[in-house]
């Protein structure tokens, strides 16, 4: 029988229910999300489409589900070229490739946190996750990432998250300068379909 997000949100509910560390919870969920993003049909076509900035292609994300927990799923489109900087999240996560691959490189923060506009981090690990396959987040020791997707065509990706991204505050890393900014994911690609 077909897995589908709706079976994944189900299951997701039961998992952040049960007060399991981040480690194991985005382990145990790893196993859900590769079952979903086997099969590509569970995602509809509306949400392969990658979004145009400033002419050029762009990633897209799409929330497709947010629950009271605060948990989240979203499908996210990265365009041909597209690219995202050293970046964290603040939260567990995991993430599957459901079309094409991308590049991911994963960074380490050498430096304490006591300076909040400031830090040290170095590559630990470069990585092509292809389709099926998921990558997973834990906050505090391994969750600062790059990612990009340096073909011609679209990239398209499942992520889970253990808080709503909009409006959580993170930081873009820059391992040149060891600055940090400050962002936030202002709204989905969707918004006004969930209004």
């Amino acid at each position: 029988m077909a897995y589908s997000i709706d079976n994944l949100i189900v299951d997701m509910d039961a998992l952040v229910t049960g007060a399991l560390s981040p480690s194991v919870l985005v382990g145990t969920a790893a196993g859900l999300l590769e079952r979903l993003v086997a099969d590509p049909a569970h995602l509809p076509e509306r949400f392969h489409v990658p979004g145009e900035r400033q002419g050029k292609p762009s990633h897209s994300t799409f929330l497709l589900h947010s629950a009271p927990s605060e948990w989240s799923i979203t499908a996210v489109v990265w365009g041909a070229g597209d690219f995202a900087p050293p970046h964290d999240h603040r939260t567990w996560g995991l993430f599957g490739v459901i079309e094409n691959q991308i590049e991911e490189t994963r960074f380490r923060r050498l430096d304490d946190g006591s300076d909040p506009t400031r830090a040290r981090i170095e590559r630990t690990r470069e990585h092509i996750i292809k389709p099926g396959s998921v990558s997973m987040l834990v906050p505090g020791s391994d969750d600062i990432h790059a990612m990009n997707n340096p073909s011609g065509r679209p990239t398209v990706e499942i992520h889970i998250y253990g808080r709503d991204l909009k409006g959580l505050e993170r930081s873009r890393f820059d391992p040149e300068t060891d600055q940090v900014f400050p962002f936030t994911t202002e709204r989905y690609d969707n918004d006004e379909a969930l209004a």
